[in-house]
Parts: C-alpha cells; structure tokens; sequence
C-alpha cells in the first residue's frame, strides 16, 4: 500500500501513527473529515496479519463515519481507530497511554468503543482524556438501538423491493450474533420473521434457537438460503467475489461495517443481480446516533427521531439510484457527500 498515495485518493485530513515503549503499543488514529464537527469514531484492537492491513481497516472504517454522520445529518466528522493488538495482551498501562495520544489531539478526535474492547476499557482510557464516550450508557448502550435502526432499514428495503410494509411471514438470514445480530433476532422475532442464523460460537446459534425458534446453519451455508433479506452482523469484507454469487435473497441489509470486500466492483454485482443493498453505513447508523446523544445529553425522544430518520434516508437513496441508473452504495455516497459540500459552503461563508 502506498501511505500517502492512498490517504490522497479517501480524502483523509489526518492519519496519525501511536507507538510507545512502555507499554509496547501501536495504534492507528484515522480522522477523515470533519467538516460537519470533530471526527467520532469507535476503537477497535485486533491482531491484524500486518500493519498494511491494520491500515487499509482503519482508512475504510473512518470514512464510512463521515459518510455515516452525514447521512444520519448527526453534527460530527468521520474518525476511527486500531489498536494493534491482541485482546489477551490488554493492560491499564496500554489503555492509559493511548488516553493521552487521544488527548494530544485536543478535541479533533473523540472515541468510544469498539471491537474487543469494553466499557471497562473505556473509563480506563477517560483516564487521561475527556473525548471518549461510552462511560455511562443512559440509553442501554448502542447495540440495541443499532439492532433498531437496521430493522428500520429492512422495513425500508421490503416495502421499497417487495412492495410490502409488514416483516411477517418473511424469511431472514442472520449472520453474526453478537450484541447487535441477536438483539436484531430479537426484534425480527416479535415481527414474525421466520429466522436462520448462523455464528462462528456454535452456542450463540443455539440460543437463538432456542429464544427465537431460529434455524441453525454452518457459517458457509448461510449465502445461499432462499431467503427474503440476508442480513450479515459480523466483521466485513465478506460481500465479496466468492460470495455474492451464492446469494439467492433479494435483499441484503445488515449491521456489518465494510461488508462490500471492493465498494465500486461489488456494489456493481449486486446491482446486476437484481440485490438490493442497504449501505451498510446507512444502516447501522443507530450506534452513532445512540453516542452522538449521551454526549450532548440523553434525549430518548429526539434520539428515535433521528434513528427514525434511517428509514427515511434509505428510502431516499433507493429512489435516488433506482432513477439514476445507479448503486445504492453510489447513491448514498452522493447524498453524504451533498450534506459535507453543504456544510463547507456555510463555513466559507460565515
């Protein structure tokens, strides 16, 4: 990879590098715009193969915040950040010292949590910076209300590709139950949904069995259910040139970031199949609305009004590309990109 060449062509204003001796740590802090306000971006830590691949994660996952923020019209940037790390190797100490790379920043980068990393871990971050959120969770915490805005976007979709406004009755494959994929069981369940699931944790599979009368599937035969909605909650990249052609369902809408392995190729493969795609970060905006809201101060009506809005937005960029001959991945990126242009215009002018 090509650091800078790269950076250039994602449109990054910021990348910075974090590594410390004592303790042995090394991070990496994407802040991709902040146009709309400071960027906000979880922190995940994962043993990546190298530090390339550590890399190109983090430049995706920030500028999906951006697109993300935009499209929720949420008053932040888009950031994220890797720790490079394997879950086992977690300390104060590490937690600590990438406090203070935080607070270096003064502000331009506000982080909370993410992949294998706890609240614990977060309060032990606040430590030594003020710009994390995720300490107290007034509202439940953010996997709910990400479960509730990804249904909100299967509504969108069925009614927009099925031509109807009711989930009973359908058919929906679940990959991934984590906090968000089992709340989103949840949720399909109370609506009727006939559920499959699958999980790399055989007994979360199980559970959802057991709770929801699920279908239990191994993890490879979950692309080609003949299903209405394949919803995938893992990690990303797995929309991919292998996969997409296994896929029978007519949409595809779940909680996972990333999930197009190439956005421009296989956003293109969907489409010509015939596959509704639901931006994932569209879709799974709910976390960033839930985190935007407990730092400026809980409001759980004016919280679900802008969760809410996920419907509408999606519904929106499904009109956008069906008239423009477009992807939805094109369409949305369209429409985020609209609202940043905006937000600089009125910066210029003030």
């Amino acid at each position: 990879m090509k650091l800078f060449e790269t950076v250039e062509e994602m449109g990054h204003e910021q990348v910075l590098f974090c590594h410390g001796q004592n303790p042995n740590i090394k991070a990496i802090i994407a802040i991709h715009d902040t146009s709309l306000g400071p960027a906000m971006g979880a922190t995940r830590m994962l043993p990546y193969v190298d530090e390339s691949a550590a890399l190109k994660d983090v430049l995706r996952l920030s500028r999906g915040m951006t697109y993300k923020a935009a499209c929720a019209n949420i008053p932040v940037g888009g950031g994220k950040a890797v720790i490079i790390a394997n879950p086992a190797e977690k300390s104060d100490e590490l937690f600590e010292a990438y406090g203070r790379f935080i607070e270096n920043l003064n502000g331009r980068f506000i982080t909370g949590q993410d992949v294998n990393i706890t609240p614990q871990d977060v309060c032990t971050i606040r430590r030594q910076t003020s710009y994390v959120v995720g300490t107290s969770e007034k509202s439940g915490g953010p996997a709910p209300i990400t479960a509730r805005g990804v249904l909100l976007g299967i509504k969108a979709a069925v009614n927009f590709r099925l031509q109807n406004r009711s989930l009973e009755g359908l058919k929906v494959a679940v990959q991934g139950l984590g906090n968000v994929g089992g709340n989103l069981c949840a949720y399909l369940h109370e609506h009727g949904v006939e559920l499959y699931v699958t999980d790399v944790n055989r007994e979360k599979a199980e559970q959802a069995a057991s709770l929801y009368a699920a279908k239990v599937v191994d993890p490879d035969e979950i692309y080609g259910l003949d299903v209405d909605v394949f919803a995938p909650c893992a990690l990303g990249g797995i929309l991919n040139s292998e996969t997409i052609g296994q896929i029978k369902a007519p949409i595809v809408a779940g909680a996972a970031n990333n999930q197009l392995e190439n956005e421009q190729q296989h956003s293109q493969a969907l489409r010509l199949m015939g596959i509704l795609y639901c931006p994932d970060y569209v879709i799974n905006g709910g976390g960033l609305i839930n985190v935007y809201n407990e730092m400026i101060g809980y409001d759980e009506t004016k919280a679900f009004q802008q969760l809410n809005n996920i419907y509408d937005t999606l519904s929106e960029i499904f009109a956008i590309a069906h008239h423009a001959e477009i992807t939805t991945y094109e369409a949305s990126r369209r429409l985020a990109q609209e609202r940043i242009a905006k937000a600089k215009s009125l910066k210029t002018q003030e």
